[in-house]
């Protein structure tokens, strides 16, 4: 594929920006990615605190077996064979203070067997419940830049199913897990946001590891973002890190470059933003393409919470411990203003060899919150008073833990924890939420639309372009914007083109 004379700037250089910059780079575009931090990954992200890394994405990533739902995306766009995967036994233990416990096993049969056991009052639910993990192995997601000629194969093939997901789509998961008279077992489906959601999502996820689609790739979601971002350097493309954009430069209603924050241009034929969708829209943009219908889903749609993250280095092997346990309280703990928490979560990672030295395990905790302004106001303001309540929140959650797992806090050697603010400073995603958009019932996974009324030479891409977010969200978005781009400069979209003949160097 020869390089053509057209350039695309990207905003972002987050999982969607770096999909986005391959596929345009296959397809002959030249291309830059601007990325306000100093590393890529936005939101798949992972960070060092001496000799522990601690991750704040990836859970499990669909498209992992090779013969899996969603492999062949992720090959246009990186080397995916590069990754190691672990399929987990289990994925979640549920436990009460009482010391009664409930564990969700990745294979359904297990799992089917331990509810069972636990539940038998629950039997036609249960059975309900796994019968449709065991249906909706069998599904396909729609490729959104394919339309109807690309996916008829796949809703052909999905037919049966299809009543399934409806029935999915339109519940919560709080109103899934009613149906359920245990109480660990309802309040699997129940917790925060996951009890939000639209059930399906939670279902469609037990489907995918029950399938051994669903792993976890050794070294976290940076381990992939190198990988796209070494694909990026192979075709040709540049990353610059450290570059704020402030402005989107329009002409005619046309986008034609950006502006950074110390007043350089970065002009180019195309504009796309894979950066936060407020921001981009009335920030960068200051609001001057928007629309009833746009303006309506940024007042009105519900997002997913924001978060604190405590993060610990801990000097025990921790393999006796499941990989993620949701622990229940007998007593709600306050985490901000008017905000009390009643179950905590843990991720163990001592199924990760490169988070911790041989013999330690890196801890983390993820406590939803929706006190975005709180928190950023507390920096901004207060900032002794703002490092004061982290402490605070650490000794919390230490002390959680200490009550599962005895003498932890003597070996606690590493403390970090981020927040609300700290994920705007360095994602700049809205209200510090960390999927955009959360998918309510009966609202589906419908992309919204990537382009704004009455401006040319603009697409977006992202997770403010599918809703429920997710590492997916990346090439699901990134390929029909540079689809669409392609189809308007009658470029020919080759995803699998590998070997772009770079510009021959000018004499000077």
């Amino acid at each position: 594929m020869k390089q053509n004379s057209k350039k695309i700037v990207i905003v972002g250089g987050g999982i969607a920006g770096l999909c986005a910059a391959v596929y345009a780079l296959k397809c002959g575009y030249q291309v830059e990615v601007l990325e306000m931090h100093d590393m890529a990954g936005g939101l798949a992200m992972s960070w060092c605190r001496g000799p522990y890394t601690f991750e704040t994405c990836l859970h499990w990533l669909v498209g992992s077996s090779p013969n899996g739902e969603f492999h062949a995306q992720w090959q246009e766009v990186f080397d995916i064979e590069r990754l190691t995967f672990v399929n987990l036994e289990e994925f979640v233990r549920i436990e009460a203070e009482s010391g009664d416990g409930l564990s969700i096993y990745t294979n359904v049969d297990r799992l089917e067997t331990e509810l069972l056991r636990r539940a038998p009052q629950d039997a036609v639910a249960i059975r309900d419940l796994t019968r449709s993990i065991r249906s909706l192995g069998k599904f396909r997601m729609l490729d959104p830049s394919g339309g109807l000629a690309g996916n008829w194969l796949n809703m052909l093939r999905d037919l049966p199913v299809f009543p399934l997901l409806g029935k999915l789509s339109k519940m919560s998961g709080k109103d899934y897990g009613s149906r359920f008279a245990d109480p660990l077992l309802k309040s699997f489906f129940s917790t925060g946001d996951v009890g939000r959601l639209s059930a399906i999502a939670m279902v469609l996820s037990l489907a995918w590891m029950n399938t051994g689609n669903a792993g976890y790739c050794i070294g976290g979601s940076q381990a992939m973002i190198r990988l796209i971002e070494e694909k990026l350097s192979e075709l040709g493309g540049k990353i610059r890190f450290k570059a704020r954009v402030e402005r989107i430069l329009v002409e005619n209603d046309t986008a034609v470059g950006v502006q950074l924050s110390g007043g350089e241009t970065v002009m180019g034929d195309w504009v796309i933003s894979a950066a936060d969708g407020h921001a981009t829209i009335f920030d960068l943009l200051e609001g001057k393409y928007v629309d009833a219908a746009t303006r309506k889903m940024y007042d009105e749609k519900e997002l997913f919470a924001s978060y604190l993250q405590i993060s610990l280095g801990v000097a025990l092997d921790l393999k006796h411990l499941p990989p993620m346990s949701t622990y229940v309280l007998e007593s709600p703990v306050l985490l901000d203003p008017g905000n009390e928490i009643k179950h905590i979560g843990f991720r163990f990672f001592h199924f990760d060899p490169t988070f911790a030295p041989l013999g330690k395990t890196a801890v983390t905790s993820v406590l939803p919150t929706r006190n975005f302004k709180y928190w950023t106001a507390l920096r901004d303001n207060n900032l002794a008073a703002y490092r004061a309540e982290k402490r605070r929140i650490a000794d919390v959650v230490i002390a959680l833990l200490e009550r599962r797992v005895p003498g932890v806090r003597g070996a606690v050697e590493i403390v970090d924890v981020s927040t609300p603010a700290t994920v705007f400073r360095y994602t700049g995603n809205w209200k510090g939420t960390m999927e955009g958009w959360l998918v309510e019932p009966g609202a589906g996974f419908k992309p919204l639309p990537n382009t704004l009324p009455g401006l040319k030479g603009f697409v977006m891409a992202g997770q403010w372009v599918m809703p429920g977010g997710g590492l997916p969200s990346g090439p699901m978005t990134a390929r029909p914007a540079v689809k669409a781009i392609c189809k308007h400069d009658h470029v020919p979209f080759d995803v699998h083109s590998e070997h772009v003949e770079k510009p021959e160097p000018v004499a000077v």
